[in-house]
């Protein structure tokens, strides 16, 4: 009985997540993930500590 169960959870998982992309605005997360690390890298460069003459790359 328990491969029932989980499988009912599994479809009506899925089929709320359709539901719900389909009639709200869902953000794209790869989108929101490249775009915050692409900030991060920014902020990172920005705020970076000046390499020293005895420092190498």
């Amino acid at each position: 009985m328990g491969i029932i169960r989980s499988g009912f959870t599994f479809m009506v998982g899925t089929v709320c997540g359709v539901y719900i992309a389909q009639n709200y605005a869902v953000p794209n997360i790869k989108k929101l993930v490249h775009n915050a690390l692409f900030k991060a890298k920014l902020i990172e460069e920005k705020y970076r500590k000046p390499k020293g003459k005895n420092e190498e790359d």
